[in-house]
């Protein structure tokens, strides 16, 4: 039974209305202030009504920023991130449901106890293996003998190294490998009924062919969601591109540009060109949210019929 309350429905809006304030406000500060000119930037108060020098503005946070370069850098980097994360996720979690084997729920714990262990708490050793990702095959070969060994025997000494600094995979790999993307799959898989996997066998199909036809379809909708959380929070990432590169002139990327439209402490307080830089960055982020939502709500509406 659907109850009619006005003052709850009232209550529901206004708290609706207040947190659409309090979190369109800062986008709205940043517009007006990408607007300004530097007088009308710098007048305190300043105004929250748009001026007339909003392309004036990006045109020199484009050029001054050097954003061209760093904007590529920033898509390669989220739109790998994505795409491994999805891959990545989709078979270990239809590994985890589909196979029976007695370590699964072994390997899905592990895999979930990553969760607890972000890039940020663990920055120290995924930076120790970006610089030789091969230290640890290295240090099982040392600690085994058998690099001693091999030497002795051939006179040839085991010294592996693979330096993952200053270059794209160095950015991409340590940020796929989480728990998330496997978690939120695993659960979906979960709700696929068991007829419909009798009814592939039935139909003479290998478990990747099921994969691909049937639970590749129906996880659509699971796909655009994880696509849309990763890129946008590899997109705003800092640290570790900040860490894993020192040639910021080829690897730099657009969120670590920012820093270099920001006013020094003794230059011309042009916030304006700032703000029309970080408007620059923002666009991107929003124009992938936007056109992910419209094709999942169109995968929801597929998928109720």
């Amino acid at each position: 039974m659907i109850e009619r309350s006005p003052v709850f429905d009232f209550l529901t809006y206004l708290a609706m209305g207040i947190g659409l304030i309090l979190v369109f406000t800062p986008f709205w500060v940043v517009f007006i202030g990408a607007t300004l000119s530097l007088p009308e930037v710098a007048r305190v108060p300043m105004q929250l009504w748009p001026s007339d020098q909003l392309f004036e503005n990006i045109a020199t946070a484009w050029q001054r920023g050097d954003l061209g370069p760093k904007m590529v850098n920033s898509l390669i980097v989220a739109v790998g991130v994505t795409l491994g994360k999805i891959v990545i996720a989709s078979l270990s979690a239809f590994s985890i449901v589909f196979f029976n084997y007695r370590a699964r729920m072994v390997f899905f714990w592990l895999i979930f106890i990553t969760l607890m262990l972000p890039l940020e708490v663990r920055i120290v050793p995924t930076y120790a293996i970006a610089a030789n990702a091969l230290s640890p095959l290295q240090l099982i070969l040392d600690v085994t003998g058998l690099t001693g060994l091999v030497q002795m025997l051939s006179g040839v000494e085991i010294a592996l190294n693979w330096n993952l600094l200053n270059s794209y995979e160095g950015m991409i790999l340590p940020l796929v490998a989480t728990a998330t993307g496997t978690f939120l799959y695993r659960q979906f898989f979960m709700t696929i009924p068991d007829e419909l996997v009798e009814a592939g066998k039935m139909d003479g199909s290998s478990p990747m062919q099921f994969f691909v036809d049937v639970l590749i379809p129906l996880s659509r909708t699971n796909m655009l969601a994880l696509a849309t959380i990763m890129f946008v929070s590899t997109w705003n990432q800092y640290l570790w591109p900040l860490l894993v590169t020192t040639d910021r002139a080829n690897f730099g990327t657009a969120v670590m540009q920012l820093k270099a439209l920001v006013p020094a402490q003794n230059g011309t307080p042009d916030w304006n060109v700032t703000m029309a830089g970080a408007l620059i960055i923002m666009l991107p982020p929003l124009l992938v949210v936007a056109f992910m939502q419209r094709w999942f709500v169109r995968g929801l509406i597929t998928r109720d019929k």
